[in-house]
């Protein structure tokens, strides 16, 4: 059988009457009748009763044209359902994050996109930097948000800038109660507290922000004292409020409040982290293409776009 016979079966079945079937079908009776006839024998069945008068389904008929209907209703909607993936508008969107960006650029990006396409699947993962480069170059995943390594970020890859933003700091509140810190202004002022025990993401997971911190720190001639590594900023941040040392971390996570830990601008100029999204260069997906057109609207400061 083909399709052409089962939209046949279903014309009769609707109309209950040969030549009405076929004027619907663009056609003449006897087609249509050699047409219904040829399926009958194939599927060893009648699928309707004829007399001169009246044509009416068989029991057989009317149960299996039942699930005859949604098969090629199914069938009739694959040319649309074809169209909404090349226009973007369906499909599936594998898309992962670094920690930060879940305070900043995240939630705004997935906004707008599930907004404009609501019937595209997105698939969000969190993930290292590094981690997801690798997902991308093996295919894995369509698009990171990523804190770049800018000198090593592989050719292979298209990138964009989504947000520049200063790194804070964030210290135990029992350290500012305690007047352990210099402030001024509500500001962490003077070096002394590059003294204090540093928590830090590790330099193989993403060597920009480690570097960025060390570099800091080396440029006012201290050397940080790194206590712990952690690679979630949300464990950072946690280790902080339990008073195992400080953190300089993205302004975007004043937005996790944590009891025990207090965020503070430095008095002095602070170092920018930038954060990105990346996806394979040669991946033409509709979808990702959506993606990137959402992106480039992302800009200001904490990852939300300016009033």
């Amino acid at each position: 059988m083909d399709i052409r016979q089962l939209r046949h079966a279903l014309a009769v079945a609707d109309t209950l009457h040969f030549g009405r079937a076929a004027e619907r079908l663009g056609m003449t009776q006897p087609p249509l009748s050699q047409s219904i006839l040829a399926l009958e024998r194939e599927l060893g069945a009648s699928l309707f009763l004829r007399s001169r008068r009246s044509v009416a389904l068989t029991a057989f008929g009317r149960q299996w044209l039942d699930e005859v209907r949604p098969a090629v209703a199914a069938i009739n909607g694959l040319a649309e359902s074809a169209r909404r993936l090349l226009a973007g508008q369906a499909g599936r969107l594998a898309l992962s994050f670094v920690s930060t960006a879940d305070y900043s650029v995240l939630p705004t990006i997935v906004q707008r996109y599930a907004a404009a396409f609501p019937d595209v699947h997105i698939a969000l993962q969190e993930a290292t930097s590094d981690v997801q480069i690798e997902a991308l170059l093996e295919g894995r995943a369509d698009a990171g948000i990523i804190i770049p390594s800018l000198s090593s970020l592989p050719p292979r890859l298209g990138y964009r800038p989504l947000l520049q933003e200063p790194l804070i700091a964030a210290v135990p509140e029992a350290w500012v109660e305690q007047a352990r810190l210099k402030l001024i202004d509500g500001r962490l002022a003077g070096h002394a507290w590059m003294e204090e025990p540093l928590l830090l993401f590790p330099a193989r997971v993403s060597p920009d922000f480690h570097g960025l911190v060390t570099g800091f720190y080396r440029a006012q001639g201290r050397e940080p004292v790194i206590r712990q590594e952690a690679i979630q900023m949300q464990t950072i941040v946690s280790l902080v409020s339990a008073g195992m040392g400080m953190a300089l971390v993205p302004s975007s996570m004043r937005h996790l409040a944590r009891t025990g830990t207090r965020y503070l601008p430095l008095a002095e100029p602070a170092p920018m982290l930038e954060t990105g999204l990346a996806w394979l260069g040669d991946n033409h997906a509709p979808t990702l293409l959506a993606l990137i057109e959402v992106a480039a609207g992302i800009s200001g400061s904490d990852g939300y776009p300016p009033p």
